[in-house]
């Protein structure tokens, strides 16, 4: 362009509800600053968005990204930049042949065909990762693993009856990806708890703990500068999530009571106040809520309503009628509660007749708070 040329200037200015309706683009709902639908190039039902505000557009399967007007026009016409101008700014906007439509979807489809086995590949070596620890660790009911528990207030009795679900690792490596690098930033002892579904095991929950501080996970600050002067977390999750839980206990039981975590839930377990119900700890909000329905209303407030096409998220057995999610108060409240209510309404989609409720361990503190010893550990859940 020359430097009189002010079609870039005046291409900004144009409307991107215009820029949309001038490239055909159909299906797109009012979702806050956000217009979602379809992609125009592979499809799909909500994966593709385009911020009126920003002008940036993106789409989560095919990698469309544009960042103005102009853009838009390029990744979707496939124009290079000039011609896109152009187009934008006088020419008629000209549609995409049928069959070029039809060949870049299935460059999409192959591209996420692809992208699915890489996935695969990787969770199924987590997995694989995760029960070598599992299997490398003590399966008798470890003392240390007990001391450790009955400093967060967890009862001997509760804590001997664990070995099926909970061991202790003398010398478990802690390894984080930084950059291209793999480093171990620790090595120390650890719980392991095994993740399972109902009918596989999924991997290995680590929490590394102190051996000095009874109660106290581990402070892990190797390296702390890569990650923005924080210590890192002192657990980590090898193998997959999703769909799975920490069965506690597993009795088949008609009641089932899940907390995110596993001291929040032993907790539950050692106050027994339902009587021959099961025990599971879900691991994280995320895996208990699954995906949620965006309210185009509020797009920032999470809805609390499930989106029923993911199928990954968890969802108890059949044989559960009675499911009890336990809501710390330790976290933020609004967004915390959505995710549960979420994730119940989910549940009662799948089981009809399924009764749900949600119980609160009180403002500002979680389940384990109420009966670890003042000054013992620290408050984070495992």
């Amino acid at each position: 362009m020359s430097l009189t040329d002010t079609r870039l200037d005046e291409s900004k200015s144009i409307p991107m509800r215009e820029v949309i309706d001038r490239l055909g683009i159909a299906g797109l709902k009012p979702a806050g600053q956000e217009l979602v639908g379809p992609c125009p190039i592979c499809g799909g039902r909500d994966r593709f968005a385009v911020n009126i505000r920003s002008h940036l557009s993106n789409c989560r399967k095919c990698g469309l990204r544009a960042g103005d007007q102009v853009g838009l026009v390029q990744a979707v016409l496939g124009l290079k930049f000039r011609e896109a101008l152009a187009v934008l700014m006088g020419e008629e906007i000209r549609a995409l042949d049928p069959a070029e439509v039809e060949r870049r979807r299935e460059r999409a489809r192959a591209e996420e065909q692809k992208q699915e086995r890489l996935r695969q590949r990787f969770r199924n070596a987590a997995i694989a990762r995760g029960m070598g620890f599992w299997h490398e660790a003590d399966g008798r009911a470890a003392p240390e693993l007990f001391r450790y528990l009955e400093a967060r207030g967890i009862p001997a009795r509760i804590a001997a009856r664990l070995a099926p679900v909970l061991r202790y690792h003398p010398n478990l490596p802690y390894v984080r990806r930084i950059g291209r690098e793999l480093v171990t930033l620790h090595t120390g002892p650890a719980m392991i708890a095994k993740i399972q579904s109902t009918t596989a095991d999924l991997g290995a929950h680590c929490t590394w703990l102190d051996p000095n501080r009874p109660g106290a996970k581990a402070r892990i600050t190797a390296r702390i500068e890569d990650n923005k002067g924080e210590p890192w977390p002192a657990k980590l999750i090898h193998g997959s999530t999703k769909g799975g839980c920490i069965t506690l206990t597993f009795r088949r039981a008609p009641v089932l009571v899940m907390g995110e975590g596993i001291e929040t839930t032993l907790t539950a377990l050692a106050a027994d106040r339902v009587e021959g119900a099961d025990y599971w700890a879900g691991i994280s909000l995320g895996n208990m809520a699954g995906r949620m329905r965006r309210d185009p209303a509020r797009p920032r407030t999470p809805s609390g309503w499930p989106d029923m096409t993911d199928t990954e998220a968890f969802v108890p057995p059949p044989w559960v009628e009675r499911l009890i999610f336990i809501q710390d108060g330790d976290s933020e409240p609004v967004a915390t509660r959505a995710k549960l209510l979420s994730g119940l309404r989910r549940a009662m989609g799948h089981r009809p007749g399924l009764k749900c409720q949600i119980v609160h361990a009180g403002k500002g503190v979680d389940l384990n708070d109420l009966v670890k010893p003042e000054g013992e550990g620290n408050a984070d859940d495992a």
